[in-house]
């Protein structure tokens, strides 16, 4: 057995980009790796993907490959200076020497927006080629204006088989094999939940066992599955995202599942309860008006509860906002009405409708035909709302479900009075 002095995940750590693990679409010869290792080309790329699955790996030797300068910084740690000098030596190796610069920035979606603007006329002008690695939805968490300049190399989890490799590169290593059964192999790689990483960290405390491990000590020593969640990374928004459309698709067991990942992973349960409340105006809206006070009891009650015994409050609403009826009715009128007022001219209200407080506003006519509506039949006037230059429009058009039944009915209810004053209008023209 050969004596470590360094963690055995670096110990074991690629040499060449064929030994990486997974990624075999990247690897290809039509993937974006190969592409860029035959044709001796690197561009400046975004490494997005999980922990644990070669994300660095896969820069440091990419950068071996092409025979350019290699530096690494971490947006954690590196400092505006750090960066200009870097920028300042990639410069001169580009003019003096003809040797290009890939600049390995980890954690890059750290940088804010000024610090990520900063690296755009230096890949203009190609003095360095980018290599920014992420774990969150570059959608998100970069500039548009970098990312438009970069790449993106999406690194997936690594499956079974690839974790399977992977034990069996550690076995060499070692120069012997991890005692496990068959179930422990089976169990290991339940827990490294596709993260090459946290595999090889469970083998390394299994290294010293002269006992064959099963999978009831494995759950023993490792006490339970440990999901992937990066509460500010992909995983976050992967996990959110299958909660709210299960619950869009009212499907509550599915929904109960997804609840049960996330609060399993640790998120925080007032963003939980922040997005429920989401759903409850955006997918359900009118159709269901108790589904957002329930919401908020629930928010209330766990609040007062706190956890364990308050999340059963975050499950009761998870399984009522599932089974309500569902209507997107105010999302898309709200929507409609926020994209005609940002995508055409815009115009004064009525004169009527102007506030006349001010005597001089009233001595220019304004306010001065405006009807007050509870002073008429019904407490409707039928008066016009939208400005004299825009023809009226209809953004809300409720569902024939749940309580928005209702809501059709007053809406209908009003047209047709509107429409029969109008007509008296028309006949006394």
């Amino acid at each position: 057995m050969k004596e470590t002095h360094t963690p055995l995940a670096d110990a074991i750590r690629p040499k060449i980009i064929d030994d990486l693990v997974g990624q075999t679409d990247l690897l290809s010869n039509d993937g974006l790796f190969g592409r860029m290792i035959k044709n001796k080309t690197f561009k400046s790329l975004i490494f997005w993907g999980p922990p644990g699955v070669g994300k660095t790996t896969a820069a440091r030797l990419l950068g071996d490959i092409s025979e350019a300068i290699y530096t690494e910084v971490s947006a954690i740690y590196s400092t505006v200076s750090e960066l200009r000098k870097v920028f300042s030596e990639a410069k001169v190796n580009k003019n003096e020497h003809n040797v290009k610069t890939i600049l390995f920035v980890d954690e890059i979606h750290r940088f804010n927006k000024a610090q990520q603007d900063s690296f755009l006329p230096h890949i203009e002008d190609g003095t360095i080629v980018l290599f920014g690695a992420t774990t969150e939805n570059p959608s998100f968490s970069l500039n548009p204006a970098l990312l438009s300049r970069l790449a993106i190399a999406e690194f997936k989890r690594l499956d079974r088989n690839s974790l399977r490799n992977l034990i069996k590169k550690v076995d060499a290593y070692l120069g012997k094999r991890i005692p496990l059964t068959p179930s422990g192999v089976e169990a290991v790689i339940s827990f490294a939940d596709g993260d090459g990483r946290r595999l090889i960290n469970i083998l390394e405390e299994l290294t010293t066992s002269d006992k064959q491990i099963d999978d009831v000590q494995i759950e023993k020593i490792l006490q339970r599955k440990v999901h992937y969640h990066d509460k500010s990374g992909d995983g976050h928004y992967n996990l959110i995202s299958a909660l709210h459309k299960s619950i869009r698709g009212s499907d509550c067991d599915a929904a109960l599942y997804w609840l049960a990942r996330l609060i399993s992973a640790g998120e925080d349960k007032n963003y939980i309860l922040r997005r429920l409340t989401r759903i409850a105006y955006e997918d359900i809206g009118l159709a269901d008006y108790d589904a957002v006070r329930i919401c908020l009891d629930s928010w209330s009650a766990y609040r007062k509860l706190g956890s364990p015994e308050g999340d059963l409050a975050i499950g009761q609403a998870v399984v009522y906002l599932s089974l309500a009826p569902k209507s997107i009715s105010i999302y898309s009128a709200f929507n409609d009405a926020m994209k005609i007022v940002n995508t055409n001219e815009t115009h004064p209200p009525p004169a009527s409708l102007v506030n006349t407080n001010n005597r001089k506003i009233k001595d220019l006519g304004y306010g001065k035909y405006y009807r007050y509506d509870p002073d008429f039949e019904n407490s409707f006037s039928g008066q016009e709302f939208f400005p004299d230059k825009m023809n009226p429009r209809s953004f809300y058009k409720p569902v024939e479900r749940g309580f928005e039944r209702e809501m059709k009915k007053r809406l209908e209810y009003y047209s047709s009075l509107r429409n029969k004053i109008n007509e008296k209008k028309v006949k006394k023209i």
